[in-house]
């Protein structure tokens, strides 16, 4: 049990996969102008990143060596397609928000990477508290980015077109360069800066 928590904790800080490994930036960076992208992209990573690791770690046996990066492609593909599908079934603006970034869950080297390093070589078990624990560091990061900029770039904060407050004066006058790309490498900069001055390193 302490290892399964290990392994769950390790995603969260230690190995933050935005923070630490510097995976999947790239839907980090666009996806994350507001709060409802952040949660949205978080769910959809979190599905795909767990089915996939179950599914590897399952089959991880019977899947020959040579053709097992072409194999957990085709299943992170299948799983980002049922993701794609549901959110443009079940809520149209959330999927037009987000864009192409979630077919581009296919190419994100968080999932083939735990997919290839973690699930292939260690058990069912132990692959889901990898995958929740991934997820989790995932969703905290692109929340965190998406409430900074979202706040800096309109100076108010809404979830899910509920209104949690509003800043005097930065609501009038928001600093919009925060909703734009180089807003998002800025409060990244800072953030990253802030967990070296912790003294949070990788884990192993």
């Amino acid at each position: 049990m302490r290892g399964w928590v290990g392994t769950l904790t390790n995603g969260i800080v230690r190995a933050n996969p935005t923070f630490i490994l510097l995976l999947g930036l790239c839907p980090t960076l666009a996806v994350s102008t507001s709060i409802d992208n952040a949660f949205g992209m978080t769910a959809s990573v979190l599905f795909v990143l767990l089915a996939a690791n179950v599914l590897v770690a399952a089959l991880r046996r019977w899947i020959p060596d040579r053709v097992r990066i072409p194999t957990f492609i085709v299943i992170i593909a299948t799983l980002v397609t049922i993701v794609d599908l549901a959110l443009k079934a079940f809520v149209p603006p959330l999927s037009k928000s987000l864009g192409m970034y979630v077919p581009l869950i296919v190419v994100n080297c968080i999932i083939l990477g735990r997919a290839e390093a973690f699930a292939s070589k260690n058990s069912v078990w132990r692959s889901i508290a990898d995958a929740i624990g991934m997820s989790l560091g995932f969703g905290a990061a692109i929340v965190l980015i998406s409430f900074f900029r979202q706040v800096l770039g309109s100076g108010t904060l809404d979830v899910f077109s509920v209104r949690l407050f509003s800043i005097p004066g930065l609501a009038d006058n928001p600093a919009a360069i925060f909703l734009l790309p180089m807003g998002a490498f800025f409060v990244l900069g800072v953030l990253l800066a802030l967990f070296r001055w912790m003294g949070v390193s990788e884990c192993e």
